[in-house]
């Protein structure tokens, strides 16, 4: 009786503890709404650059500077040197092959170099909705929007110049979410 007692307790206290775990979930605010970002597991080293460069408040300042109809839109810093030529700004490739550029995959941008090293000062979301297949194994893929697709929608849809630079520029707030595992089952995010 004891046993199962202590068995039952035991369960209780796993339960618990696995309930209170905590994922990192990407927000975007900008004037069209809220985008919530799910990061990939699969691409650490984005991950982790996109969750301390949005807790260090690096894009609040900035904008999505390229929004193109069934295409993508881009945000972060604009194409300058600190971007593509700065060692601290660039990160090596993580392709998977179950990450493709479907719509609403979040990738990392990147000028022509040769190792296809990404820019972690930009990041972009895809908005065709066949996706942007062309991209696979030259972009990196590390995230996926969850919430807020019809922000996109909305975004690629503002007037722009003859470089693809909204008129009125599209503000960002980007902040690390806290999320429970119950809070991310309405996204039909997959935890196991």
């Amino acid at each position: 009786m004891k046993k199962s007692i202590l068995v039952f307790v035991l369960y209780l206290v796993v339960s618990a503890c696995s309930s209170l775990k905590k994922y990192e979930v990407g927000q975007i605010i900008t004037p069209q709404g809220e985008i919530l970002v799910w990061l990939h597991d699969e691409t650490p080293n984005h991950k982790k650059s996109f969750i301390q460069l949005a807790n260090a408040g690096y894009w609040d300042s900035l904008t999505f500077n390229r929004v193109i109809p069934n295409f993508v839109a881009q945000a972060g810093c604009p194409d300058t040197p600190e971007g593509f030529n700065d060692p601290e700004y660039l990160l090596a490739p993580e392709f998977n092959e179950k990450l493709t550029h479907t719509y609403g995959a979040f990738g990392a941008g990147r000028d022509g170099n040769p190792e296809k090293l990404s820019a972690r000062c930009q990041f972009y979301i895809v908005q065709n909705k066949q996706g942007e297949h062309r991209l696979d194994g030259d972009y990196t893929v590390y995230g996926e929007v969850i919430k807020g697709m019809q922000v996109v929608d909305a975004m690629v849809h503002v007037q722009t110049d003859s470089l693809d630079e909204p008129l009125t520029p599209i503000t960002m707030d980007v902040n690390i979410l806290k999320m429970s595992a119950k809070d991310l089952k309405k996204f039909a995010i997959d935890l196991d």
